[in-house]
């Protein structure tokens, strides 16, 4: 029986990869399935719809929103967060982009060494040609949250192309930690109301971010800190990354990371995850 569960969880991790080759858009007919705002269910390939890569230090430009972040937290409480509550000093430390082999294997030993868990962003693509690091933040007691299948702006792709971005990271991830992640965190923080709203409705929540490390300039450790320091405050949520493009160096990221946790400590803030500050299981409810 033991060795085929084992068989089966090979198979699946196989056809996960084999989905994570190709993103999901809607069909070319634009005829969207009665399926469409449901669970996963894999369907073909539409090239315009794919506009994930990363880009190492060169980010999309931005364009003026048409909703501020504090006026989407204001409109959908609990939904879509930027931060926790200020009464209290907690941080919550959080990774995106993982996982890479250059850079998260590093991140989680610096967290190991000083007895600390964070929150790791995981894209779907990565997860599936890196399942052992995936399984080792999750074992190592480390929350995984959902950041799209292959990093596109999700303000830009249809909602349906959304969907599935997030629903077959999903659905590579489950067989990996064990649960499907509650927590979703659009790439460059790009995201619309409608798609917060379906989000919501099928019991993700949607988690930006308040202090910007600004580390996928490929700055140094001193630039970093000066960055989170700017803007840090009780209830904060920090952006860094663990996982990079083409052509970008964390290694400031690395060298910063054992300086921020003493900082963090010395301050009097204790360092959680996204569960623990927000008062909601990492786990979503499946419909």
């Amino acid at each position: 029986m033991r060795r085929w569960g084992e068989a089966r969880k090979a198979l699946l991790l196989a056809a996960c990869l084999l989905l994570a080759a190709s993103a999901g858009a809607e069909p070319a007919s634009g005829k969207r399935s009665a399926a469409a705002g449901s669970e996963y269910r894999p369907q073909a390939q539409h090239p315009s719809e794919e506009t994930g890569a990363f880009s190492g230090a060169q980010r999309p430009k931005k364009k003026k929103p048409a909703i501020s972040w504090v006026a989407l937290q204001q409109r959908y409480p609990g939904a879509f967060v930027i931060g926790g509550s200020r009464r209290f000093r907690r941080v919550a430390l959080t990774f995106d982009d993982v996982p890479d082999p250059r850079y998260t294997p590093q991140v989680l030993e610096t967290l190991a060494r000083y007895k600390v868990r964070a929150t790791f962003f995981v894209v779907g693509q990565r997860a599936a040609a890196h399942p052992a690091i995936v399984r080792r933040m999750q074992r190592e007691g480390h929350i995984i949250g959902n950041h799209s299948l292959n990093h596109p702006v999700f303000s830009r792709i249809s909602q349906y192309a959304m969907q599935q971005q997030v629903l077959r990271t999903d659905w590579i991830l489950r067989p990996l930690v064990g649960y499907s992640p509650r927590f979703v965190r659009p790439p460059y923080g790009e995201i619309t109301p409608a798609q917060v709203e379906w989000l919501s409705g099928k019991g993700f929540t949607v988690v930006n971010w308040d202090v910007d490390s600004e580390d996928w300039r490929s700055i140094d450790s001193g630039a970093i800190l000066i960055n989170i320091k700017r803007t840090l405050q009780p209830g904060s949520i920090v952006l860094q990354h663990a996982g990079g493009g083409t052509g970008q160096d964390l290694s400031g990221t690395i060298a910063a990371l054992p300086r921020l946790i003493k900082l963090l400590r010395s301050k009097g803030y204790a360092i959680v995850t996204l569960p623990e500050l927000l008062g909601r299981p990492a786990a979503r409810r499946l419909p």
